[in-house]
């Protein structure tokens, strides 16, 4: 499977947000990726619905948003209802995580589950025939543009191992500090999914730069 390409709008310039948009329609990368950050599960605040329901008309591929907020439960149906199609909760945020998991799947959407870089894959095992996502953190959540974590190879390693004694159908998603260099050096540990944030929109080209991360 070639490997899929998710733009963090994080990144993206919100003074014209609709223009970033429509480079990433245009441009060879999978998914749109919404950070969503609440000022509690990490130390800063992001976008909310009022954004998500403004571009989910603009949006032409999945969007897929990455909840680092606490009681993400209360938040599953309103998520599907602005347009979401694969929902990442934090392990460590998740009191209950099978029954988070089936609720983001009775919604119809795709449930995926991430591990801040502390966090061991094993602690997994025992849900993971039931997620269709794993992400990777491979920086600390809760602000982009920090430096690439080396232990998350291993990680993706340990996991791709795990998916594979269980015959799970999961992709491995990874994000932070993804560029060209640590985006080769992911894929061959056994990536699926990279998302770039400000790799892709600081760059003078973002959609050459989705092409070249696409093809690596």
């Amino acid at each position: 499977m070639a490997t899929l390409i998710a733009p963090s709008l994080l990144a993206a310039n919100f003074a014209n947000l609709q223009k970033d948009i429509e480079m990433i329609n245009r441009s060879e990368a999978d998914w749109f990726h919404l950070d969503i950050m609440d000022g509690v599960f990490v130390p800063n605040i992001s976008f909310g619905f009022s954004v998500i329901d403004s571009i989910q008309s603009l949006c032409k591929k999945p969007m897929d948003a990455h909840l680092m907020i606490i009681h993400a439960d209360n938040y599953i149906e309103r998520f599907k209802n602005a347009g979401i199609n694969r929902l990442t909760v934090h392990y460590e945020a998740c009191t209950h995580l099978h029954r988070t998991i089936q609720q983001i799947q009775h919604e119809g959407m795709k449930a995926g589950v991430a591990l801040n870089p502390h966090t061991p894959v094993f602690l997994l095992q025992d849900v993971i025939k039931e997620l269709d996502t794993v992400l990777i953190m491979s920086v600390n959540p809760g602000f982009g543009g920090q430096t690439f974590i080396e232990q998350s190879c291993e990680k993706i390693s340990e996991l791709k191992e795990l998916i594979l004694k269980k015959q799970a159908p999961t992709l491995i998603e990874v994000d932070g500090g993804v560029n060209l260099e640590t985006g080769a050096k992911l894929i061959a540990y056994g990536a699926d999914v990279l998302v770039a944030g400000q790799f892709v929109f600081g760059s003078e080209s973002p959609e050459e730069t989705i092409y070249q991360l696409k093809h690596l």
